[in-house]
């Protein structure tokens, strides 16, 4: 599942991973992507780490995991200064937390 608040980014993201093969389900918030997987399974999270409005893709994972626990994540960054957890150190850290 790919899930980022710009259009032309999940457009980018589905067509890639459709050409690789995969089924590609696409939302554009976080929100959007709980209550998709309240009743789905994905095998693998495309997440935009800094989305706006809503909880960004940090929260998004968290709460995702907790409705399946191992799901896995490649975290997206258009911007690495507009981080809020700090130096991506700190986001590393954070996101390791989580297998």
């Amino acid at each position: 599942m790919v899930v980022d608040d710009v259009q032309e980014q999940r457009e980018i993201a589905s067509m890639l991973l459709t050409k690789l093969g995969y089924s590609v389900n696409a939302v554009s918030s976080g929100e959007e992507a709980v209550e998709h997987m309240k009743t789905n399974s994905a095998d693998l999270l495309v997440l935009d780490m800094i989305m706006d409005p809503g909880i960004d893709g940090l929260d998004t994972y968290k709460k995702i995991i907790e409705l399946h626990p191992g799901t896995k994540a490649i975290c997206a960054f258009r911007d690495l200064n507009a981080l809020s957890l700090g130096d991506p150190p700190q986001f590393k850290s954070e996101i390791s937390r989580f297998g």
